[in-house]
């Protein structure tokens, strides 16, 4: 049996009213979706004089880096400097998913609105150069706001700050499943009657010395240096890793009673969340895809729907050899023949990870921009690089360009070091 609370009638529906982005593929979400639909990859070499010591002795020198952006056209410029990456990131997205939603929080209940916000390891960048600086020039050099910048709740602290969010309120470092665990959450919060209005999502700004050093020695990432555009390749046969990225997508959830009072434009609804333990390692994913099958068929449950209504399943793929054969596995086990290519299976599955990389705690939220784009506009985004896939994968995944399909719902999925497996679906609205 699940072990999630099941809805009952008269459980609040919770749907997205607003949602935005600064990821590699573009300032905001609507570039993000484009670069999305139109298969195009955002990595690239490294670049960065951080970098540079280190650059000769790597084995990889690519990743998923937001490029020419400057935050300060969204937020103030000494809000900026005090800011981490991860936390600038974050508070951008956030911005443009609340004028996206349209809603003025002076005008509600702070405390009916809350906030919760996934990231892997928060102000990272912060830490390395705390570190630098503790190391070269002593304790008391260090920069008074390094706590408040390195924090993983920095995002939720100073989001909740910034529009007055009185209500509940916590971070999520769950790995890669975190920003998953983040909305999941949020969504319950409103289900529960604790919330009108939920700010959500995730952040990281992980692309940093440390974090590429120590991925690269687990030779977690791929080192296709020479063809950085082509190096993130789920399912293919010849993917060798993930590619490292940073970004960040927050999105404004509401009971559904909440934004027609306001008049709001509803784009979906967040119909089911599963999560579940792989319980097997810490960093490995169980090798049938178990845990990941219990997430999957917890979020069907939750939603009171059967596996044939799912028509689009953005993949955690990330283009590690184990990974996506773990993923595909637990799919044709939770979804049978409707998802096997060779029985006429009509389910559709792609990872995004092949444009914007692996963007760890804030994988969730970047590619449920792709689930509220193939529900809401019928487009289903391509896994780029597939020249080959793997001959045990019987799933359609989209190979390179877009697909126009009718989609009621679609899954998404995200796992994490640790074993932690997180699925939401999003459904079409219909009111």
């Amino acid at each position: 049996m699940n072990a999630m609370p099941s809805r009952s009638a008269d459980t609040p529906r919770i749907v997205i009213t607003g949602f935005g982005a600064v990821t590699n593929l573009g300032a905001d979400a609507a570039s993000t979706w484009a670069g999305m639909r139109e298969g195009r990859s955002g990595v690239s070499r490294i670049v960065g004089e951080e970098f540079a010591p280190y650059e000769a002795k790597w084995a990889v020198k690519i990743a998923g880096q937001v490029k020419s952006w400057d935050p300060t056209g969204v937020l103030d410029a000494r809000e900026v400097k005090r800011l981490d990456r991860c936390t600038v990131f974050g508070l951008a997205a956030a911005e443009e998913a609340v004028r996206h939603s349209g809603i003025d929080f002076s005008h509600e209940n702070g405390d009916r609105c809350g906030i919760v916000i996934g990231s892997g390891v928060g102000g990272i960048g912060t830490i390395e150069e705390g570190l630098h600086t503790l190391v070269e020039r002593g304790p008391d050099r260090l920069s008074p706001f390094t706590v408040p910048k390195l924090m993983v709740n920095a995002v939720a602290g100073n989001a909740s700050i910034r529009y007055g969010l009185r209500g509940p309120a916590s971070a999520h470092a769950t790995a890669c499943a975190s920003s998953g665990h983040a909305m999941g959450d949020a969504v319950r919060y409103m289900r529960a009657g604790l919330a009108d209005v939920m700010l959500t999502g995730g952040s990281e700004a992980a692309v940093t010395p440390l974090c590429i050093g120590a991925f690269m020695t687990m030779r977690a990432l791929s080192t296709r240096n020479d063809e950085p555009e082509r190096a993130s390749r789920p399912f293919d046969a010849g993917r060798d890793g993930f590619v490292l990225a940073e970004g960040g997508a927050m999105f404004v959830l509401e009971t559904e009673e909440h934004a027609k009072r306001r008049g709001a434009t509803i784009h979906a609804e967040v119909v089911g969340f599963g999560n579940s333990s792989d319980a097997s390692h810490i960093t490995a994913p169980d090798a049938e895809g178990s845990g990941a099958g219990r997430s999957m068929r917890w979020a069907l449950e939750d939603a009171g729907i059967g596996p044939d209504a799912i028509d689009y399943v953005n993949a955690h793929g990330t283009s590690t050899p184990l990974g996506d054969k773990a993923e595909v596995a637990a799919v044709l086990k939770v979804f049978g023949d409707h998802a096997r290519r060779s029985a006429g299976g009509r389910l559709l599955m792609s990872s995004t990870k092949s444009m914007h990389g692996h963007c760890l705690g804030a994988s969730g939220a970047v590619e449920t921009i792709a689930c509220i784009h193939a529900v809401r506009d019928g487009v289903v985004a391509p896994t780029i690089n597939l020249d080959r896939p793997d001959e045990s994968f019987d799933v359609d995944l989209v190979a390179h360009e877009a697909r126009e399909r009718r989609v009621r719902y679609a899954m998404n999925n995200t796992f994490g070091f640790g074993g932690h497996n997180v699925t939401l679906i999003v459904g079409r609205y219909e009111g």
